[in-house]
Order: C-alpha cells, then structure tokens, then sequence
C-alpha cells in the first residue's frame, strides 16, 4: 500500500473513532469532513446548545509533503504517539500546532 493512502487510512481511522465517542446530542454533532483532493481533515462539532453556537474543530490534520501534520489537536489523547503506535515514523509527524522553533524541540519532524 502506497505510504500515502496509509496515512489518510490512519488519519480517518482516528478522526472516525473519536467521531463515535464524542459527546453528542440531538443538537449539537460531530462532523468528519476529509478533502482526499486537498488532503484536509478534520473532526468538528457543529449545532446548537440552548442559545449558544456550538461550532469549533476538534482535530485537525493536513497531509503536506509525505508527512502528516497535526495541525489541531483538542483532545487530552497524544495523536502523535497513537500514530507512532500505528507505524508512522516520527519523521513523518509534524506538531503544526507548535512553531518551527518549538518543533526542532521536539522528537517529531520541524517540517
């Protein structure tokens, strides 16, 4: 399997099993959005609470240059290490969400 479509199989894996363990309710959802085109994809939660707007991404990553870049995580799991766990070199991980002089930093890739 080319290491790409790998990656986007992860990455949806991930996305989908947080997906079905979100607290939702009859208004507000959790939505899975995967642009394979533009290689984007992310967890959101889209509705209503009462009188509040609910709208906000829960993770969010991009597939940039062969690596996969976390650029949003909102969740307490650690998605690099889940991905490390599934194969994926720390080389190939990108912390998006840190600035290039945090991620050098770090053992995952600066970009």
């Amino acid at each position: 399997m080319d290491k790409l479509e790998q990656y986007r199989r992860f990455i949806k894996l991930i996305l989908t099993e947080h997906a079905q363990i979100a607290t939702t309710t009859d208004t507000v959802k959790a939505e899975l959005i995967f642009d394979s085109e533009h290689e984007h994809y992310q967890l959101a939660y889209v509705g209503w609470q009462g009188d509040k707007r609910v709208f906000g991404p829960v993770m969010h990553f991009d597939l940039i240059d062969g690596k996969i870049w976390i650029q949003y995580n909102g969740t307490e799991d650690s998605i690099a290490e889940r991905l490390v766990e599934m194969g994926v070199p720390t080389s190939d991980i990108v912390l998006g969400f840190h600035s290039s002089f945090k991620r050098q930093f770090t053992r995952y890739a600066v970009g």
